[in-house]
């Protein structure tokens, strides 16, 4: 019995350090992309931020371009890892909820956490992605992701019966698109000075006065 409990107590030891190390790393490398930018970041020097040795950076986290993609993957989700768009829990609230309106203020409010994490990172990989074609394929990825997303809430917004009747779940789905893009937080939050608060009220009352129509 105690050879088991010192087994288990070792095997947490080794889980919890390795959680830590992790943690140290991807908090230095987004700390080190959104100062330096994507290219002046280097495996070695985050290594030596995060005061671990190289290989072990490697060996937990990969190569550049994979720990970047991990970055963005983990501010969309807000967790650890890369979470699909339907295991997410706002998804499953927005998918659950009967009422258009509603549907549109729980994805602003969702939009108001995800932005401060994800749009700082989207413009470091706006800018390295010309030079680096594996980026450039994230970032393609990720506009597809998006805009496919989109049109599945379109598609539930209609099934309430309130979207307007001349606008198509197309146009819909294009509308949100480009509303709920990192550039348009950076746009109004940065540049304009709103504050996150501010941006989730005016988004979610600009969809529904733009996609809704007024209820009788």
């Amino acid at each position: 019995m105690k050879k088991t409990t010192k087994r288990t107590y070792n095997s947490t030891s080794r889980r919890k350090a390795a959680e830590a190390t992790r943690q140290s790393i991807i908090e230095s490398a987004r700390q080190m992309f959104l100062e330096n930018g994507y290219a002046a970041t280097t495996m070695p020097a985050i290594a030596n931020v995060a005061g671990i040795a190289l290989d072990t950076v490697y060996a937990t986290v990969g190569k550049k371009p994979g720990l970047f993609r991990l970055l963005v993957e983990m501010a969309i989700s807000g967790s650890d890892k890369a979470v699909p768009a339907e295991a997410r829990d706002y998804v499953r609230a927005i998918r659950a909820e009967p009422d258009a309106a509603r549907k549109l203020q729980l994805y602003a409010a969702a939009l108001r956490a995800i932005q401060p994490r994800l749009a700082p990172l989207i413009r470091v990989l706006q800018g390295a992605a010309p030079l680096d074609p594996e980026l450039d394929m994230l970032w393609q990825n990720i506009s597809r992701r998006r805009a496919a997303n989109m049109q599945l809430l379109a598609k539930d917004l209609a099934a309430t019966g309130r979207l307007r009747s001349d606008l198509t779940e197309s146009k819909t789905a294009d509308i949100i698109w480009s509303m709920n893009s990192p550039e348009f937080y950076l746009l109004l939050v940065e540049q304009r000075g709103w504050s996150p608060e501010e941006y989730k009220r005016w988004l979610a009352d600009a969809w529904i006065r733009i996609l809704l129509e007024p209820q009788a």
